[in-house]
């Protein structure tokens, strides 16, 4: 056993590659998260010995392009159905991507080891869980931010149980982060020092945790049917398939009972016609419906049956005149309600979009390099509001995340105008294998973080009712065409991060850093101590 931390403490950049590959198998859909947390572990101690600042920063910087590129890998599936570019691009695009994603890793290495380093080891982990704290939370806007992959979401139980993230409430997903670099630290530190008694207690409150039941389910008291239609990537946008696949989604929509009222959801991409009026004719004339957007609306109505309201993904234009013609300008990828007698409700407009999936940031600077082909069609999708509750009446109030915006966390529910439910159209055909678990398992984070419930239609899966305990109640697997008949579980009480967001990640950062303070004061005083 001592070969291993005298090979990492010579070769450490090489032993950061490997730890990075292994603390991303911690992620779903392998799950291996007592490998992730002993990679996280290995990589605190390989920190904590190393003699320079450029080598601490390195050594880091290679932990993150490993890690990252190997939790990212559903990224390079999208570039399969970019007509326009070579499918192996993606494999250059994830590593590129890695290498940015890596500083904030290598950033918080970097300043824990100068922060704390003179305190021992345990006020350099407690200041690395501060700083990745930071970190994460930098990494969810900075750029626009791009957050997939928490290293706490790691810590999720099977469907059937929250696992050590039923903490989320008090703590937040980027603290709950901290927490577990923190904790693995911890473990490498009792190791190394051969402490096994404490090393032995953490293990067993880290399992139980991850095994502890998840409580009594409450029922819910609305009817929903949840469609999964299974519209494969490669079809989705083909003129001559919309008539198919609009008939394939309304046969799974279609009332089997009679109920007095009903919340039926479609994805992302559920409906091909644009169902708004007032747009020039050429826009409608490939569309199922043809010219004709109210009798879109009006099958759509009939399809879905008295009493039921419809929450479905579709695409609204925006129309400019350019050149003295009026054309579209700008687009928003939406949710619209429609009711039984066709009648359109209040839209909600994702927020947070994709950069280079759904806009080209400095489009007149990069048009011109060929960028364009990394954005569908010649104009961008425009941002909404942000967090929305759109009152439904009897239906519910609705919160909506379109797609990613579900991973963003404190960013998907509306302070003060809090929701019964939130809705998380998607499609993840483009995802890979590995996306939609990743994708799943972060929706379940906010639906405990938040206490709500979130109801995950997809196109090809995988879509699920999940719980304000976030419970998979019921599902629907990859590349199957089904729907869910169920009520949609009622909300939890406001937790604390609902309440708070992220001054409750300010504050356990701050913590872990204060409690770093303290630690080092305490070795610097009493050096003849251990640690």
């Amino acid at each position: 056993m001592d070969r291993i931390p005298d090979f990492m403490q010579r070769h450490p950049q090489w032993s950061a590659l490997l730890l990075g590959l292994l603390s991303a198998t911690g992620f779903q859909p392998l799950h291996l998260w007592p490998v992730g947390l002993a990679a996280m572990a290995a990589l605190v101690w390989l920190l904590f010995r190393q003699e320079g600042r450029r080598s601490v920063f390195l050594t880091g910087w290679l932990f993150g392009v490993a890690h990252f590129t190997l939790t990212n890998n559903w990224i390079a599936t999208a570039f399969t159905y970019q007509a326009e570019m070579p499918a192996a691009l993606g494999w250059v695009a994830v590593p590129l991507l890695s290498l940015y994603l890596a500083l904030w890793p290598a950033l918080a290495g970097l300043g824990a080891w100068m922060l704390a380093r003179r305190g021992g080891m345990p006020a350099f982990i407690l200041a690395f869980g501060a700083l990745w704290i930071a970190a994460e939370w930098l990494r969810s806007w900075v750029f626009t931010g791009y957050i997939w992959g928490p290293f706490s979401m790691m810590l999720l139980g099977d469907w059937e149980r929250p696992g050590a993230a039923a903490v989320l409430p008090w703590l937040g997903t980027y603290a709950l982060s901290g927490l577990a670099v923190g904790a693995a630290g911890f473990m490498a530190w009792f190791i190394a020092s051969k402490r096994w008694v404490p090393a032995a207690v953490f293990a067993a409150v880290i399992a139980t945790g991850m095994l502890l039941p998840a409580g009594e389910a409450e029922e819910g008291y609305l009817p929903v049917t949840l469609v999964q239609p299974n519209l494969r990537q490669e079809e989705l946008d083909d003129p001559t398939k919309f008539e198919e696949q609009f008939q394939r989604i309304a046969a799974l929509s279609k009332p089997q009972r009679e109920v007095s009222r009903r919340l039926v959801l479609w994805p992302e991409s559920g409906v091909p016609d644009y169902l708004r009026d007032g747009y020039p004719l050429r826009y409608y004339i490939q569309m199922t419906a043809g010219a004709d957007p109210a009798f879109a609306r009006y099958r759509i109505g009939q399809t879905i049956g008295e009493g039921s309201l419809l929450l479905t993904g579709a695409v609204d234009l925006e129309i400019g005149e350019v050149g003295g013609r009026e054309k579209a300008v700008g687009a928003y990828n939406a949710i619209t309600p429609i009711d039984a007698e066709g009648n359109l409700g209040q839209r909600y407009s994702k927020a947070h979009l994709v950069p280079y999936g759904e806009y080209l940031p400095l489009r007149t600077l990069l048009e011109p390099l060929g960028m364009s082909r990394l954005v569908a069609g010649s104009i961008d999708f425009n941002p909404g509001p942000g967090p929305q509750t759109i009152d439904l009446g009897p239906y519910g109030k609705s919160g909506m995340q379109i797609c990613y915006e579900i991973i963003f966390s404190g960013e998907v529910a509306e302070r003060g105008n809090r929701p019964d439910y939130i809705f998380n159209p998607s499609n993840d055909g483009w995802f890979g294998a590995w996306g939609p678990p990743q994708h799943l398992a972060q929706a379940r984070m906010r639906a405990i973080e938040e206490g709500l419930p979130v109801l995950r239609s997809t196109t090809t899966g995988i879509s699920a009712i999940i719980d304000a305990r976030g419970v998979v109640r019921e599902y629907i697997g990859r590349n199957r065409a089904d729907r869910i008949d169920t009520l949609v579980p009622p909300a939890g009480a406001p937790t604390l991060f609902s309440k708070f967001g992220h001054w409750l990640t300010l504050v356990w950062g701050i913590a872990f850093l204060l409690a770093s303070v303290v630690v080092m004061r305490l070795r610097l005083r009493y050096p003849q101590a251990e640690t």
